[in-house]
This record gives structure tokens, sequence and C-alpha cells, in this order.
């Protein structure tokens, strides 16, 4: 089968590699029907994480399952279902508490695991999914060819702007200030709107996701950044600030908008995978009672929460996805989202 392979900076590749095989009874082979490219992926891309020997990529994708081990109960072949980015068993006291990235006895794809072998990456034909009764959400068929962007984005970009915005408290009536422009800053701002909030700034300079923001609910866009962009939130709110910042880059930058974006007593829910890990202002959160509360988003307790809305078009996460490609020019998928020439690229096998 073929699947996709890092081998350093800016060198991923399309290659031939062992089909999946059933290996310790608890695990699925899943016939992949989407798969997608991540900005956490271009960590890798970028060198910025080093690559020290080549290995599978990826880690969203939907499909179909093939096969199952004895000891899977919930799953059975012929079912559709969607792999959030991480394994996990959806039983243990860490799953149990809403943390399942923490999961006592679950991995992550592309790395070791402890479940038969390398984990799998999801950029390819087939992958071989540990622990797939707790792993894997099964989707009621039929499902439809327009519905697969919108299932795809449940993997990890619509709960990850959803884990933003429960992080940060988004309640009814909550100003929403929404840092980063990407697939994830796109669906929080979804998320703050379905959470009610009625004020919601996007922080945007890039027109086609300008486009987008509105579309999704916000009421206003700020180009600005730095001190221009937190005066621009300042001359919104009447100098006060937002009730909830929800920060969806990671950079040290980014975080330093998204504090001094937020009110006094505001919350920040921060989702933004650290890139060289920004330093919190300890003294002015607590001068200012400013919180900040988030993390990996643990989106396997969000797919069945989430996926009726998306089913039904209430949201519409899947237009996050602006370029469609063969997996066999997967190269070309992520030099566009490393160039910014597309937010997010969908790969069809």
């Amino acid at each position: 089968m073929r699947a996709t392979v890092i081998h350093g900076a800016r060198d991923v590749r399309l290659e031939s590699v062992a089909d999946p095989v059933l290996s310790t009874g608890g695990d699925a082979i899943v016939r992949v029907v989407a798969a997608c490219v991540c900005g956490s992926d271009l960590w890798s891309y970028r060198g910025i994480a080093p690559t020290g020997e080549p290995h599978r990529i990826g880690h969203e994708f939907i499909g179909v399952v093939e096969a199952v081990g004895d000891q899977v109960d919930r799953v059975r072949a012929g079912d559709f279902v969607i792999a959030p980015f991480y394994v996990c068993d959806n039983t243990c006291v860490n799953c149990r508490n809403g943390v399942s990235t923490s999961c006592l006895t679950g991995g992550w794809w592309g790395q070791d695991d402890r479940f038969g072998g390398f984990a799998d990456g999801g950029q390819g034909e087939r992958v071989r999914v540990p622990l797939a009764d707790g792993t894997l959400v099964v989707v009621p068929g039929p499902v439809t060819d327009d519905e697969i962007p919108g299932l795809l984005a449940l993997a990890d970009v619509m709960g990850t702007g959803h884990h933003a915005a429960l992080s940060a408290g988004v309640q009814p009536g909550d100003t929403v200030v929404v840092v980063g422009d990407g697939a994830v800053g796109l669906c929080a701002v979804i998320a703050a709107k379905r959470l009610g909030a009625t004020k919601i700034i996007a922080m945007s300079r890039n027109p086609q996701r300008q486009e987008l923001a509105w579309e999704f609910g916000a009421t206003h866009v700020i180009a600005e950044r730095g001190d221009e962009g937190v005066a621009a939130v300042q001359q919104l709110t009447q100098g006060i600030g937002a009730d909830r910042v929800l920060e969806c880059v990671g950079t040290k930058e980014s975080m330093a908008q998204a504090l001094a974006s937020a009110r006094p007593g505001g919350r920040v829910g921060f989702v933004g995978v650290p890139a060289g890990g920004p330093e919190l202002p300890v003294r002015d959160m607590f001068n200012r009672n400013v919180g900040v509360v988030g993390g990996v988003a643990p989106v396997r307790g969000y797919i069945e929460e989430l996926l009726p809305d998306v089913r039904s078009g209430a949201i519409e996460p899947g237009k996050v996805f602006d370029l469609e490609l063969p997996l066999s020019e997967v190269a070309e998928a992520y030099a566009a989202m490393d160039e910014r020439r597309a937010t997010k690229v969908l790969l069809r096998p």
C-alpha cells in the first residue's frame, strides 16, 4: 500500500509500505476515505521538530473498517468511522475525567506505541488502529460524499476550536476574541457562536480567511497585530477588553496578543501547539486576574456531541478545507500549507 513518509525538513514522500495487519486482538484495520495535513505537521516539515529517521506521518483520517480483532466489541467491519488525532481506550480514569489525550494506555499516530509496534500515520491508504473500541467513533450510515469534509474536521480542528472555547468558559452573551485564522481558529469562531457568544472578533489579515470567519459567525475582523491589534480590540469593547480570548496559534506573540486582549477577570483558552514555548507574564496575570486554561484538545470526547450539528448543517467546519488533492500529490499539499496558499488540505487516497 501507499503512505506518506517524512524524511526530513521539506521532504515528504508517498512510498510503498507494508500493509497493516491485526496484531493485538483489540485493533482494527481502516481503509482511509479522506485524510488531511495539520498545522502541527508543519513543525516537522519545517524542521522545527527534527526528524531523526524516516517515519509515517499524519494524524487525522476517516474511513471504513475492513477488519477487527477478536477482542473488539463496538466496531465492526463495514462501519464508517472517525479517528481522533490520538489513540485512547476511553475507559481509564483520565479518559473518564475528560482528558483522553492523557489516556493511561494511549498513544499518538506515527510514533512508537504499546500495542504491537510502530503506530501508523494517517496519511495513507490503510491504517491499523490500536484500541479500536476506545479510539474510533462510528458514524451511522449512510455517509454521503458531501459529508466527508465536515466529518474529517471532527478528527481534530473542530474539536480543538471547541476545546479553546470551553477552556475559556465561553457563555451566552460573551465577547470573544479569536487569535489565529488557521483551521483551528476558524473552527473556534464556530464554537464561540455555537456556545452563544454575541460579539466575536476574529483577528486575521488574510482576505479569504476573513471571509470564512464572517461566514462562521464573526461580528468583527481585526487585521492589525501587536499593540495596534490590542488597541482595536479595546476600541470595540469600550476600553475594557474581551470576556474570553481563544489562542489558536502557539507562538510567544500570539499568546501576548491574547493576554493583552482579555479584560480584567477574563480568561484565555489556549490550544495553539507551543512553538518554542511562550512565557506567561504571571505578575500581569495576577494583577489583572486573567486566567489561562487549555492544552492539547481531548477531541475524542467531543466528537459525538458535535457530530449531529455537523451532519445537520447547523455548523459547517468542513469549509476550512479550501484545497483537495489526491494522496499522490501529498508533497504539494504540505507546500501549499507551508506557504499559506491553503488553509487546510484534504487528501483522498
